[in-house]
């Protein structure tokens, strides 16, 4: 009776100002931050920081003004991001088990079911990525039969180049092929023609779910009910991975029709195997099912992020004509123009080594790193981030961090060589992230992109058109990629 005597008194403005006020009190205490919480800018009621960019250019400025460890929202979301090499290492390294778990993100369980290696947890996600880890470190003779893989493909990399004919050209589609051709050789057992029309749509679809999916999945992560109901990217996203998965899928039933248990192929030969061993191991989830999405998984991260290494690599090389010119020297000095390059030359070649490095530095393809989530309260600098907190380390962050590298902003392979010309580890180097969670197939993309690289520069001078300058500024969403570019390729 009181609450609708107290109703009657209030008119109808009066009512809403009430209701407003209570929804906002009512959000604030719902979403007011624990002790010792990193500090943020100020939140939007219900909405939290939706209209602050999440690149990483807004997430470096918001760090100069809130510090290294700092804290976004996103609806009811909280994000902390984490820069610079020192806390970034304590995230990835030193706590590494901590922040060891994904988050679970409603976009991609609706397109992988709870498969995969990159979004899996748990017993489930070891057993996996240590199946993975195996096949491609023992594939066939191991590094030698890798190494044959990516010298093959740098032939027909090579061929594809010359039929331009010394023209000016895009290089990107051929680029992707090449790489594609790698990972897929290791996955499927063998590679596909540059000029497979249906292959190329796969490799179209896969580069625009992966730059939808890094500007879009924070936004339907945060609001996932009231996504589903409206239309918009993700629908391309989910139908994209849907048609990828179909493809695979067909491969995996041509694979078995043929399978030798003796004679394993591939990654898909080898995976099949193992289904049968892990029977009676549910938990360890090898199915076909999962076989398919872990194939997407190896197959993605081993295509689009090389590709864009090596598209930043020939960016780099003809915008710095002296290093293309040092390079061409080693070559020739090591190598000669006859026979193909090695792995073994790698040592003898520490400025090409170097230039490679620095060119996976500067290039900064993923400088947002995968998010992570908090498996314990856990101290971090002057803060403590509780259970269940999405982390993101800002690798960017580090690959330019002041205090770590000479010219952070500069492309300067001497970050990479030593007072007497000796090529130089550097601690601060994070383009595969790191700890227990880094790249899986990051041996076999150093191998590739020495490989790749010193085979183009073996037989090719690299330069822009006439009076063009080459934009060195990137583009994309979870990955950075160079602006499309014309360039020539000419005999040596």
């Amino acid at each position: 009776m009181l609450l609708y005597s107290f109703l009657d008194c209030l008119d109808v403005k009066g009512f809403l100002l009430f209701l407003c006020v209570f929804l906002i009190l009512a959000d604030v205490l719902r979403n007011r931050n624990p002790p010792q919480f990193p500090p943020g800018p100020w939140r939007i009621p219900f909405l939290g920081n939706i209209l602050i960019n999440h690149d990483h250019k807004s997430i470096h400025k918001l760090a100069e003004k809130y510090g290294d460890v700092f804290t976004l929202r996103i609806g009811s979301k909280k994000m902390v991001f984490v820069s610079g090499y020192k806390m970034v290492k304590e995230v990835l390294v030193n706590q590494g088990d901590n922040f060891l778990d994904r988050p679970v993100s409603p976009l991609y369980l609706d397109i992988f079911k709870g498969y995969g290696l990159s979004s899996t947890n748990g017993y489930r996600w070891r057993r996996q990525r240590q199946f993975a880890v195996s096949h491609l470190k023992n594939f066939g003779e191991g590094r030698k039969m890798l190494e044959f893989h990516i010298l093959q493909e740098c032939s027909f990399l090579c061929e594809a180049i010359r039929e331009q004919q010394g023209r000016f050209f895009d290089p990107h589609v051929t680029i992707n092929n090449a790489v594609a051709n790698v990972i897929g050789s290791l996955v499927f057992g063998h590679r596909i023609s540059y000029g497979n029309t249906d292959f190329q749509n796969l490799l179209q679809m896969s580069a625009e779910s992966i730059r939808l999916a890094g500007t879009y999945v924070q936004l339907y992560d945060a609001f996932p009910g009231l996504m589903k109901r409206l239309r918009g990217p993700h629908e391309t996203i989910v139908s994209n991975y849907a048609r990828l998965t179909a493809f695979l899928k067909k491969e995996i039933e041509r694979h078995k029709k043929d399978w030798d248990p003796f004679d394993h192929r591939d990654f898909i030969d080898a995976y099949i195997g193992e289904i049968d061993k892990r029977k009676n191991d549910t938990e360890a989830g090898f199915c076909t099912d999962n076989l398919a999405y872990c194939t997407l998984d190896l197959f993605e991260a081993g295509t689009e992020t090389l590709t864009n290494t090596l598209r930043w690599a020939l960016l780099f090389i003809i915008k710095y004509p002296h290093v293309q010119k040092k390079v061409h020297d080693e070559i020739d000095r090591v190598i000669g123009p006859s026979r193909p390059p090695s792995l073994k030359d790698r040592i003898s070649m520490p400025y090409t080594d170097a230039v490679v490095h620095e060119v996976q530095r500067m290039g900064d393809i993923l400088p947002l790193n995968v998010p992570r989530v908090a498996k314990k309260d856990t101290p971090l600098g002057q803060y403590v981030i509780p259970t269940g907190t999405m982390v993101i380390t800002n690798l960017s962050s580090v690959l330019r961090d002041h205090s770590e590298w000479e010219t952070p902003d500069q492309f300067n392979p001497g970050h990479f060589l030593d007072s007497e010309g000796k090529f130089r580890r550097r601690e601060a180097f994070y383009p595969f992230s790191a700890g227990k969670r880094a790249c899986l197939g990051e041996q076999l993309a150093r191998m590739e992109v020495f490989l790749f690289f010193t085979s183009l520069l073996q037989k090719f001078t690299l330069s822009a058109p006439p009076g063009v300058e080459l934009c060195l500024d990137p583009q994309g969403g979870a990955t950075m990629s160079p602006k499309p570019f014309q360039m020539c390729f000419s005999d040596r």
